[in-house]
């Protein structure tokens, strides 16, 4: 009976990851106005399935640092009830934050859950040095850096790119070319630069063209599935470190299992996230979307390769934040009402997580 609660809290906890987070890779090309939402959704919902399968094979020394052990003792860890808890009070405090439109962190959540219930169990038996170093510390930096990046990459654009000229082409028709020395003529290649809107109307028939605005297009689409790529590689393995208790149950299963309720909780429940993170944060153009999605998935591909728990929300809001300081779009008002969320997710998800382990334990 515990193991059938422990797989439906842990499906819980991964359909609201799924709500909160599924869209975050493709916010940026809904919010620039690339894609509509249903197929905005739909791509991401592929690409971080794409990704959680590939957890079982890249991100397994994440499902090690999620287990528990090493931040309570082991004892409370092979405890299913205390997996029951951190499930169920991560998944309360995500999916409340998806109902309100805000983009949290689950592994805030987690982390929360892992410390709130450890307390309970064990009366004060938590290793907060490891909780400092290795949880806390990542998840701080991490949005700082995406910010910087963000921002630094944005400025050196709006100086660099001047020039609106996107089309490049090279007619037929070549140029004639008189040598100094000999008075030799050559024929070269000429070449013609527009505007993106104006390739389809230069008058001369093309042996090859070039146009750099939808180059970026295929790009920023590109780049938002490697965000969500990323996202599914180092979120399932932080849900799936709470299924490793069952014995017939084994990791790879685990993986398969979360990441389809993860992509059922993307598809259904993610629009209020999507309109929060793509209209109300800050204004972007497609190109400005395309770096901040290439920091956002260096940044949480490296951290899942190296068994960091980095959070693709605090990285991927950081990398907007610093385009929207960058043009002078940002919203400041939306983006204290999200550092207000982040700051209570933690405590609330330890506050919840004390409750579901007193309910649990009252009835098993």
């Amino acid at each position: 009976m515990i193991w059938t609660v422990l797989v439906l809290a842990v499906a819980f906890f991964a359909y609201s990851n799924g709500a909160n987070d599924n869209f975050k890779g493709f916010a940026t090309i809904y919010g620039s106005g690339k894609l509509s939402y249903k197929k905005a959704i739909t791509w991401a919902t592929i690409t971080t399935f794409l990704g959680s399968l590939a957890a079982i094979i890249l991100a397994v020394n994440l499902v090690k640092s999620f287990s528990g052990r090493g931040l309570v003792p082991d004892s409370i860890v092979a405890d299913p009830i205390f997996a029951v808890s951190v499930a169920m009070g991560a998944a309360m405090t995500i999916i409340l934050a998806t109902k309100i439109g805000m983009p949290v962190s689950s592994t805030h959540a987690m982390v929360g859950a892992l410390v709130g219930t450890g307390l309970a169990i064990s009366g004060g038996e938590v290793a907060f040095s490891k909780l400092a170093t290795v949880f806390v510390l990542p998840l701080i930096l991490t949005p700082v850096c995406s910010a910087f990046l963000s921002y630094i990459l944005l400025r050196f654009q709006l100086k660099s790119l001047r020039d609106e000229r996107n089309c490049v082409c090279i007619p037929e028709e070549k140029v004639l070319v008189q040598t100094t020395e000999n008075r030799q003529v050559l024929e070269l290649p000429s070449l013609i630069f527009e505007k993106s809107e104006n390739c389809d109307q230069i008058p001369v028939k093309s042996v090859f063209s070039f146009d750099r605005e939808k180059a970026e297009d295929y790009l920023h689409f590109f780049s938002a599935g490697l965000v969500s790529f990323a996202r599914g590689l180092n979120d399932t393995p932080k849900i799936v470190a709470l299924l490793i208790l069952i014995p017939f149950l084994n990791v790879q299963a685990g993986m398969v299992l979360v990441a389809l309720v993860m992509a059922i909780g993307g598809l259904i429940n993610s629009r209020k996230i999507a309109e929060t993170m793509s209209h109300k944060m800050t204004s972007m153009t497609g190109r400005q979307g395309l770096s901040a999605n290439l920091i956002t998935s260096s940044l949480v591909m490296g951290a899942s390769v190296f068994g960091l728990p980095a959070s693709t929300t605090h990285v991927s809001v950081g990398a907007l934040a610093g385009m929207g300081w960058a043009n002078g779009t940002a919203n400041f008002q939306v983006l204290r009402q999200i550092l207000m969320a982040w700051m209570m997710t933690l405590p609330l998800g330890a506050v919840l997580g004390i409750g579901a382990y007193y309910l649990v334990q009252t009835i098993f």
